[in-house]
């Protein structure tokens, strides 16, 4: 089968909805939507758009995911398990490296593209 290329803008995935789970929520029950657009043969690769109302929680991610994004609009601040805290704003990209310990704060409602590269142990 030929691989096709993925078009955010030709498509209109479902919503997906969710909170940050209980023991994570340090301010806030902000509302998370995803807009799942690629997930690749193997699972180990999604894309999407993501949004989320105000609001902070806890992060841990394993040792073989990654995540890069790139902020639409809002502004977020990562913030590590030693203090140090990066935002991002409009135009704005990161990456949460594998097995990052931390806090997510929504500042101001975000809207971002992401990729997560979840490889196998």
């Amino acid at each position: 089968m030929q691989p096709v290329i993925t078009e955010f803008r030709l498509q209109s995935p479902e919503p997906g909805y969710d909170h940050p789970r209980e023991e994570r929520r340090l301010a806030g029950n902000p509302k998370r939507t995803t807009w799942n657009h690629y997930t690749s043969a193997s699972g180990e690769v999604v894309a999407g758009v993501w949004a989320c109302e105000r609001g902070s929680w806890r992060i841990a991610f394993g040792p073989h995911k990654d995540e890069y994004f790139y902020v639409l609009e809002g502004r977020c601040r990562v913030i590590d398990e030693h203090g140090y805290a990066a935002e991002a704003g409009p135009g704005d990209a990161m990456v949460i490296p594998a097995n990052f310990k931390g806090v997510f704060e929504v500042v101001e409602p975000v809207k971002k593209h992401y990729v997560i590269v979840d490889r196998p142990a």
